[in-house]
């Protein structure tokens, strides 16, 4: 059974999915089921990866990703930040961060590298 805002990946074609309502299915992408992404929190390049949480003000919170900030090149950088329902994708080049309005006195920073996987801070 699925659960809300599991992410899942296509390991043939590299398609990603986010749960927007559960099942009872299996997800499946080019013949094979989907691999579930589990969020990490501790590995080699924490440093990089994990999103950081600042209060800006009282409705603001900016996430940045990794206490050294991540590589943002072609080939390997940060697809997207989250925070509670709002996402911010990203391109290469950008900034590896993101300011959000939340009024969530307890948020949770989830943050896509294309090259190792979901993080959260």
């Amino acid at each position: 059974m699925t659960e809300l805002k599991q992410i899942y990946k296509c390991n043939v074609c590299g398609n990603i999915v986010e749960v927007l309502h559960t099942g009872a299915g299996e997800l499946v992408c080019c013949g094979q089921p989907m691999e579930l992404q589990t969020s990490k929190t501790e590995y080699e390049g924490t440093e990089k990866h994990k999103p950081v949480i600042e209060k800006v003000d009282d409705n603001t919170i900016k996430v940045k990703v990794g206490d050294t900030p991540h590589p943002m090149e072609p080939k390997h950088y940060i697809e997207w930040i989250e925070l509670g329902n709002n996402k911010l994708f990203l391109k290469p080049n950008q900034t590896p961060e993101a300011e959000f309005k939340t009024t969530d006195q307890n948020p949770i920073a989830r943050a896509y590298c294309n090259v190792h996987g979901l993080w959260r801070g």
